[in-house]
């Protein structure tokens, strides 16, 4: 006779088998519990959430430094000599760093929010230690190479601050549901009052950080001033190699009012249109001249430079990803650009009636050119005809003698000065890279008749914020993306902002008032129960279409016949 001991059955959860088994690897039911989580596992939690926020702010940074990603790989170039789009697998490894933790993230809160013991398994242990040194070390390699970079950060939220203010609230909001549940279950006091606290304190934090979120496009759009004017930042380098006719005629075609570029003077006195420092990044010299790839730009003469091509490298290099949208006559003109001298583009300007702002660099002392280099600019300058406005002078030195030569020209400068200073040297124009200037010290610039041109703003959202500010003119390297800005991207009047902000407020405060008295009222009329209860034998009669049933003990004895 065989007998039969009653049967344990119980129903499958197979999502909480899932978080609990990407988690930890605790896959069985036997190997999960309730029990509080240990001083170790609590570290790894700490650890987690650390490395979460870190790499949420080095995701934010490299998704706002967009606007200088040229720049950035120009930085590269630099130090390893050889061209190649660095920030690839920087956002890539981003990305799927970012999107690793934060998966963890969510299920360690999935862990909180259904009480199991939270456990995170060895080999993600390794990859959360492996996502913070590796953002660690990127954070410090930016500060040593890039560290002005950073300034990105606050200016970007003058942009985007009120808007992740209110994201941030949203999720800060949802997480009441997991705090009120934590609070309403435990039975220790000292436990409750600091979840509450802490919980309390970031949110009351979030309810009044919008006293310190300033934008200048919180205004009234009334006083908002006319758009900023687009100069091309060594043309349209995005649609054309850059400092080629070709890039400046792009540049005209997207309606930029004028050009600024860098100038280096030649062997024998010409001066001719160069931003690196050698010929390598931007012609064929290693095909024409290969043993003097490394010789400086300035010592070779403009029969020389004649011989290079200026274009070829764009459609193989693609610094901007852009080649794919050019048609095969424009591959063409690009394919056939040489050299531009700064003749060539002032009598460009002159027809188009644009100005020029150009850096001039002092050729080195053994240079042919050391003494004439100013000389030999401003002959360039007047043989092509240019009306001497629409030149900005930028060098600090002889700018008595050039006043005296061309009192045309219009003094500029690419040194930060108070107005006041500018104002006793005669300087009337301003060249600065957009970080160097705050929105109070545009507007001092403004009213103190001195026209600000910031570079290189290339991102919509950027340029709107400078307009906002008040600046006069941007010098682009996009200035194809920023004919696309009619007007700033948002502009909110003050009024309606605090009416923004007080709402977001009210909203949340009567949400998570609601969650917490939902939440105590529901844990207090339930017993407390496993939620993966061992049921009897009285469930065995349910058909298996309804539950899964799992045999947990079958014990057979026999007796003899």
């Amino acid at each position: 006779m065989v007998k039969h001991q009653p049967l344990q059955v119980y129903e499958r959860q197979l999502c909480l088998s899932c978080i609990t088994g990407i988690y930890g690897c605790r896959w069985k039911r036997y190997q999960r519990s309730h029990d509080d989580t240990t001083k170790w596992e609590l570290l790894w939690s700490f650890i987690l959430l650390f490395t979460f926020c870190l790499l949420l702010v080095w995701f934010y940074f490299w998704w706002e430094a967009h606007n200088d990603y040229s720049e950035f790989n120009w930085f590269l170039y630099n130090r390893s000599g050889e061209w190649s789009d660095g920030t690839v697998p920087i956002l890539a490894t981003t990305a799927a760093g970012f999107t690793y933790i934060s998966f963890l993230m969510v299920l360690a809160l999935c862990h909180i929010a259904l009480r199991q013991q939270l456990n995170l398994h060895w080999l993600h242990k390794i990859g959360v230690t492996a996502a913070l040194l590796t953002t660690i070390v990127g954070v410090i390699s930016v500060n040593q190479t890039w560290g002005q970079e950073w300034d990105i950060v606050p200016i970007s939220l003058q942009a985007t601050g009120p808007f992740l203010h209110i994201g941030a609230l949203a999720a800060v909001t949802a997480l009441s549901w997991i705090v009120a549940g934590q609070v309403a279950r435990t039975e220790k006091t000292k436990f409750q009052v600091v979840v509450m606290v802490l919980y309390l304190s970031v949110l009351l934090g979030l309810y009044v950080v919008p006293v310190y979120i300033t934008s200048p496009c919180i205004m009234d759009p009334t006083t908002l001033r006319t758009r900023p004017n687009v100069i091309g930042h060594h043309g349209a380098p995005m649609l054309a190699p850059e400092n080629t006719l070709w890039s400046f005629q792009r540049a005209l075609q997207m309606n930029v009012t004028g050009f600024e570029t860098d100038v280096v003077v030649s062997l024998d006195g010409v001066p001719f249109l160069m931003h690196d420092r050698t010929l390598r990044r931007t012609t064929d010299i290693g095909k024409v001249f290969p043993d003097r790839q490394m010789e400086e730009a300035s010592f070779f003469n403009w029969t020389d430079l004649q011989q290079l091509n200026a274009g070829q490298w764009f459609l193989k290099n693609d610094p901007f990803w852009t080649v794919h949208t050019l048609s095969s006559n424009e591959k063409h003109l690009i394919a056939n650009q040489s050299v531009c001298s700064l003749e060539q583009l002032l009598k460009l300007a002159s027809y188009h009636n644009s100005s020029v702002i150009f850096r001039l660099s002092r050729p080195p002392l053994e240079h042919p050119r050391y003494q004439s280099w100013i000389n030999d600019t401003l002959q360039a300058v007047q043989q092509s005809g240019v009306p001497q406005s629409l030149v900005m002078w930028t060098p600090d030195e002889y700018r008595a003698q050039v006043r005296q030569l061309a009192p045309g020209l219009v003094q500029a400068s690419v040194e930060k000065l108070s107005p006041q200073t500018l104002h006793q040297h005669g300087i009337r124009r301003l060249l600065l890279r957009y970080n160097q200037a705050s929105t109070q010290e545009i507007r001092d610039y403004s009213e103190s008749q001195i026209n600000l041109t910031l570079y290189t703003v290339n991102e919509p959202w950027l340029y709107s914020v400078l307009w906002c500010s008040g600046v006069s003119s941007v010098s682009s390297e996009a200035p194809n993306i920023l004919k696309k800005v009619p007007y700033p991207i948002w502009l909110m009047r003050p009024d309606e902002y605090r009416l923004m902000w007080v709402s977001a407020d009210l909203i949340s405060f009567a949400v998570v008032i609601g969650i917490f008295i939902f939440q105590r009222y529901r844990m207090s009329g339930m017993r407390s129960y496993n939620p993966e209860q061992i049921m009897l034998s009285a469930a065995v009669r349910r058909s298996s279409r309804d539950i899964n049933v799992m045999k947990e003990k079958l014990i057979f004895s026999g007796q003899p016949q």
